[in-house]
């Protein structure tokens, strides 16, 4: 089984506890305004926008289709800026035994792997192949996910990770459609079953005044979930790094406000709030 592989971080010390190694997938099933990875988002169409700008040489078109040089390309990301599709030429087919033989050569160094997007619970069928190995070989096994994926029509993905982490972008669904194009039905459903099922490793809320509705977010999080709350809940500061469309000009909360918001957060029973 193979997907689209948008890169491979060989050691991360902020995709779930210890060190591990990040796999991002591409394609993603929502798209998110602040997304400050855009490049994920899509398939690459073909159009060859991005080969006569790259300036080591490191594309080429080929019929309809972008081909990567990855010994000339100097990773200067320049083909990313200027896609105007929200993807990039330098993602790979590869299958989950290719994947893992990546992961193996970090193994001293790992505890596990977390695996991201784009969504890549888009491609379950390869997460299950890679979990499976990553398991046999000792590794724990993360997925980090938009929520749009029905985890209850997965439980054997679910049967072979540790948990998943799960964004909340937004509590009101106007506030959701306006920040993603979706509806976020689906996404609180998740929320509650994974929290019964043992499987929520981690809530991410992304924070930016006047834009998500992160205050909603806590209170409606405490309310499905009870009045103590001891999964770990990741408040992201909003960063415009990466960032295009209307919010890329987005002003980042002030310190003070994440502070304030999280110890507003422990009063509604919130144990383990981490700011970032």
């Amino acid at each position: 089984m193979k997907a689209p592989v948008n890169k491979i971080i060989p050691v991360s010390v902020v995709d779930g506890p210890g060190n591990r190694t990040a796999v991002f997938l591409q394609g993603c099933n929502i798209s998110c305004a602040y997304c400050h990875n855009p490049e994920t988002q899509n398939l690459c169409t073909g159009c060859g926008v991005c080969v006569d700008g790259c300036p080591a040489g490191a594309l080429k078109l080929n019929g309809e289709t972008v081909v990567w040089d990855e010994d000339k390309c100097i990773s200067c990301d320049r083909c990313i800026a200027v896609c105007p599709s929200f993807a990039s030429p330098k993602v790979r087919e590869m299958s989950a035994e290719e994947v893992f033989c990546k992961v193996s050569l970090n193994m001293p160094f790992i505890r596990g792997i977390t695996v991201s997007g784009g969504e890549c619970c888009l491609y379950p069928e390869f997460l299950k192949e890679l979990f499976g190995l990553c398991r046999k070989a000792g590794l724990s096994c993360l997925i980090d996910s938009n929520g749009m994926v029905d985890f209850s029509s997965c439980p054997e993905l679910l049967d072979l990770c540790e948990g998943v982490m799960l964004d909340v972008k937004s509590w009101d669904p106007c506030v959701y459609r306006r920040l993603t194009g979706a509806d976020n039905a689906v996404v609180r459903k998740n929320l509650e079953f994974l929290w019964r099922k043992r499987k929520l490793e981690e809530i991410r809320i992304v924070c930016l005044p006047g834009e998500s509705d992160y205050e909603d977010v806590l209170l409606g999080i405490a309310g499905l979930l009870g009045s103590t709350i001891t999964v770990r809940v990741k408040l992201i500061k909003f960063r415009p790094f990466g960032v295009r469309g209307r919010l890329s000009g987005a002003s980042r909360p002030e310190d003070g406000l994440m502070r304030e918001l999280a110890s507003w957060a422990g009063e509604l029973g919130y144990t383990n709030i981490v700011l970032t």
